[in-house]
């Protein structure tokens, strides 16, 4: 593809962000769309973010999508923001206005809840589901979970204080009840739970897999990872071994690229077998 000088700009930022699948996503459909666009990987640090953020948007970018570990920072960012983004308090989407403002959007959890629609059906309405993780990945996934119709979402994390603060913060906002529980309370809660949720990084590419034992965990409980790569994370091997459902992290990158993608590039991109199989692909 031919990219000239008016071409829209946009990208991924991330530390890291060489794992990301989202240039070749984007880059999919800037080619079958025949955008004039391009869409780029950016490695910034924490301590670079918000003045990265500035040369962009000076420098005629349309927007970002924010991945680990800034998601929080970019809604901290922002001078206005939407209702999702809002309700987690985390940002995967940050758009430049041409005044110089920022826009935070999290598009996390639509894209979670209609993958997990997708894979699962209406299995999960009325039922419990445990979230590992406190941070930005986590309330979106809270939200998602919400929409679907979870009777209770437990949070497990390393930290206790940051898994508390999540619950007082969002239980005002969802019908689910919210509780949190240390990792040690695991044990006890695994067999009322019919969807596990790993939200946290651990088993992305270059980090340490997850450990977590899945011994208590009915047979009919599903797994759910929102690392994508690998596409099979431990975690997922391990439930799928056990003979639990699994769902993968790809449906919701591809889903919540969606609306990303339009408000970059004007235009909604199309979600087909054959996009997922080429993501597969580079994956493998």
């Amino acid at each position: 593809m031919i990219i000239t000088g008016s071409a829209r700009l946009a990208g991924i930022v991330g530390w890291p962000v060489s794992h990301s699948l989202s240039p070749l996503l984007h880059g999919s459909w800037l080619s079958e769309l025949k955008i004039d666009g391009v869409f780029i990987p950016l490695a910034v640090r924490r301590e670079d973010f918000a003045r990265v953020m500035r040369g962009l948007s000076l420098s005629g970018f349309k927007g970002v999508n924010v991945t680990v570990p800034h998601k929080e920072a970019a809604f901290a960012l922002a001078h206005r923001c939407d209702a999702e983004a809002q309700g987690a308090g985390a940002a995967n989407l940050l758009l430049f206005g041409e005044d110089g403002s920022y826009e935070a959007r999290n598009t996390d959890s639509v894209g979670l809840a209609a993958s997990l629609r997708t894979a699962l059906g209406t299995a999960l309405r009325g039922k419990n589901a445990v979230l590992l993780g406190a941070g930005g990945a986590a309330r979106a996934a809270v939200r998602a979970l919400d929409r679907l119709g979870i009777k209770r979402i437990t949070i497990l994390n390393r930290n206790a204080a940051r898994a508390e603060t999540l619950v007082r913060e969002l239980a005002p906002q969802t019908k689910c009840e919210l509780s949190a529980v240390p990792f040690s309370g695991w044990p006890d809660i695994a067999p009322s739970v019919r969807l596990l949720v790993n939200a946290t990084s651990a088993g992305m590419k270059g980090n340490g897999a997850l450990k977590l034992s899945l011994d208590g965990l009915a047979k009919e409980a599903a797994v759910c990872d929102l690392v994508y790569n690998p596409l099979e994370t431990m975690l997922l091997k391990d439930a799928r071994k056990r003979g639990h459902r699994t769902v993968d992290g790809l449906g919701m990158l591809i889903e919540q690229a969606v609306p990303a993608f339009e408000a970059f590039f004007g235009q909604k991109p199309s979600v087909t077998p054959k996009l997922r199989k080429s993501l597969e692909k580079a994956l493998a």
